[in-house]
C-alpha cells in the first residue's frame, strides 16, 4: 500500500513540475528548475513542520506528500545536469551562481516552510 501512495503523490508532483516547465522563459540561466527546487523545499519544509509533533498523522499522507509529491516535483537530477552543462560550456559565473542560489534558497525554503507550518499550528493565520 505504501508504494501506491508514493506513486500517486509522485504522479501529482511530476505533473506539477511539467506544468512549471511550460512557462515560457527563454534564458540561458535555468530559472524554472531553480524555482521548482525552491518551491519543493518550501513544501517539504512545510510538510515536515506540520507532522513533526503529531502522532495522529497518517503514515500514508506523509508518504503521499513528502516522498511522492515532493520527490516527483523537485528536480535535483535536472539541477545537477544543468549545473554541469553550465560548467562544461565554460559558463563558470552562471554555473557558480546557480549552484549557490539553488542550495541557499532551498535551505531557506525549508526554513520558511517549517515556519509557515508552525504559524498554522499556533492558530495564527497567514496574511493573504
Amino acid at each position: 500500500m505504501d508504494f501506491l501512495f508514493v506513486a500517486m503523490g509522485g504522479a501529482l508532483g511530476a505533473v506539477l513540475r511539467y506544468a512549471i516547465s511550460l512557462i515560457p522563459a527563454k534564458n540561458t540561466f535555468p530559472v524554472l528548475t531553480l524555482i521548482t527546487n525552491v518551491l519543493g523545499a518550501v513544501l517539504i519544509g512545510f510538510i515536515v513542520g506540520l507532522v513533526s509533533d503529531r502522532e495522529n498523522v497518517s503514515a500514508y499522507s506523509v508518504l503521499f506528500w513528502k516522498t511522492g509529491v515532493c520527490g516527483g516535483f523537485t528536480t535535483f537530477s535536472t539541477f545537477s545536469l544543468e549545473a554541469y552543462g553550465l560548467f562544461e560550456n565554460n559558463d563558470y559565473l552562471n554555473g557558480s551562481i546557480y549552484v549557490v542560489l539553488s542550495v541557499s534558497l532551498c535551505l531557506a525554503g525549508i526554513f520558511l516552510g517549517k515556519k509557515l507550518a508552525a504559524l498554522m499550528e499556533s492558530g495564527l493565520s497567514v496574511p493573504a
